[in-house]
Formats: C-alpha cells, sequence, structure tokens
C-alpha cells in the first residue's frame, strides 16, 4: 500500500535538480570572538532577510556568548579569486617585507 502525500499552498517542492523551489537564502556567518580579534567564518544559515539570518546565527553559533560581533552576508554576493590568476606580486621582489635588514634585540624574546 502506498500514500501520496499532499502538497499544501506554499510548501517547499523538489526539483530534478535537487533544489527545492522557495528555499531561503542562504547567508555565510562570521563570528568575532573577542573584542581586537577578527571575525571568523562559522558557518552558514538559511533566513529571509539579513534579520532573520543574524537571529539564526546568534542562535545557532554564539549559544553560550562566545561572540561579541556577527557579521551575515548573502553567499551570493561572495566572490574569490581563481588560484590560477596571478593576481598578487611575488614576495621574492619586496625586501621590504622581511625584517632582514636589523638585529632584533634578545629583550624583545619571540615575535
Amino acid at each position: 500500500m502506498t500514500y501520496e502525500i499532499p502538497e499544501l499552498p506554499g510548501e517547499k517542492s523538489a526539483t530534478t535538480t535537487g533544489e527545492t523551489q522557495g528555499e531561503w537564502p542562504l547567508w555565510e556567518v562570521f563570528v568575532r570572538a573577542k573584542r581586537g580579534l577578527n571575525h571568523i567564518h562559522v558557518g552558514s544559515v538559511h533566513a529571509t532577510d539579513a534579520e532573520t539570518a543574524v537571529q539564526n546565527a546568534r542562535d545557532t553559533y554564539t549559544r553560550r556568548s562566545e561572540g561579541v560581533s556577527i557579521w551575515v552576508v548573502p553567499s551570493s554576493t561572495i566572490h574569490a579569486a581563481d588560484d590560477s590568476e596571478a593576481m598578487f606580486d611575488p614576495f621574492l621582489d619586496k625586501p621590504y617585507r622581511h625584517p632582514t635588514f636589523y638585529e632584533i634585540p634578545d629583550e624583545v624574546g619571540q615575535l
């Protein structure tokens, strides 16, 4: 015996590509753990708008007061460079980036 589950109005329905129609947009979540530190990518959430994305991110990724700041960014707006592209000059032709021109005093310790 088989049962057919009827679709309700506004309910998500599966498509042939595996995606669902009416699926909420994906937001990337960045959390800053303590003041003075960088925001770190911690995961993703689905939400209808930015405010809901922040609430979902707070509930999911900062349950025990683990963060002091949350950023959410629509995944569709993030763009990355291809690794094969030569976007940056090689560091070998920029000797000023390396501290080889002076001696570090022993009092400084390890940097």
